[in-house]
């Protein structure tokens, strides 16, 4: 991808493991929990991303994993969670409902609880991202990274401005999803009512306290973009950069279209290739490409 004056870079973690940038922090938080204690079952609520990766991690580890998702889940996250082993739990109308189902069952049963929103240790595997980019690209001056429940980002953040304090950190969240652009906007949680976008990896409602602080904190600016936007910037990825991503991927893409790019050297985190077909389908993917 190139503009006028100015240099723009992908981060590409659609190569990884599951086909996004989730195992990082998975696979970071479920050892560090193994290196402590026993753990027999590991569970995840998730819309198919932190599933997947938390289902890879405990395949690679040696435990049982249930992964509780929204009904009517991204049937290819869905199917890719299932040939990983792992056994789905499907649970209310949206993430926010799975949250709930898992956090009972953990309680019920004493299964370790691998939440996205609120482990520590994913944010320490995701900052693995941040510190490459400054590592790879010194002259990075700003990184856009899609914020979905925060755990990408925070990680994403602290470990770039350690290293260089001066980049600026950019997110972007799905207009129809904007409880975390809205809490770090006003400084407080602010709740949404849904999050009913096709970015289902950006589809948050309820955010945490504890995260609008840090993000308040470690993010310069929060960008939104519209479904059209997401579908345009999976149209732009796939014909003149060759990937195939899912919108929650795109949206950095999204953002840097819409605003130009503020600074020199630019860098848009892409996070996921998962996308389901028939959003493919509205963004002129073809079947043989997805």
């Amino acid at each position: 991808m190139s503009a006028a004056g100015r240099d723009v870079y992908l981060k590409n973690e659609t190569v990884l493991p599951t086909g996004t940038f989730k195992v990082r922090g998975a696979l970071h938080s479920l050892k560090a929990n193994l290196a402590t204690r026993a753990i027999g079952e590991v569970i995840a609520a998730s819309t198919g991303n932190h599933g997947a990766a938390v289902a890879w991690a405990a395949q690679s580890l040696g435990c049982t994993a249930t992964i509780f998702l929204p009904e009517h889940p991204n049937p290819v996250k869905a199917a890719r969670i299932r040939a990983l082993g792992a056994r789905i739990v499907e649970s209310g109308p949206d993430l926010s409902s799975a949250i709930d189902a898992a956090g009972e069952y953990a309680r019920r049963t004493g299964a370790f609880f691998l939440d996205d929103a609120a482990d520590t240790g994913v944010p320490e595997g995701t900052a693995l991202i941040g510190a490459e980019i400054v590592a790879q690209l010194p002259a990075v001056t700003r990184i856009y990274v899609p914020m979905g429940d925060t755990a990408l980002i925070r990680g994403v953040a602290s470990a770039a401005k350690r290293a260089k304090p001066s980049v600026t950190i950019v997110g972007v969240a799905a207009a129809n999803a904007p409880a975390y652009f809205l809490s770090w906007r006003d400084g407080r949680v602010v709740e949404t009512p849904t999050a009913d976008t096709i970015a289902d990896g950006l589809a948050v409602r309820r955010p945490l306290a504890s995260n609008v602080d840090a993000i308040r904190n470690l993010v310069d600016e929060v960008h939104t973009v519209s479904e059209e936007e997401m579908l345009a910037a999976i149209q732009q990825l796939h014909r003149h950069d060759g990937i195939t991503v899912e919108p929650a991927g795109a949206a950095t893409t999204a953002a840097y279209l819409k605003d130009g790019g503020a600074s020199a050297v630019n860098v848009l985190v892409v996070t996921g290739r998962n996308i389901a077909p028939d959003v493919a389908a509205r963004a002129g993917i073809p079947a043989a490409d997805r």
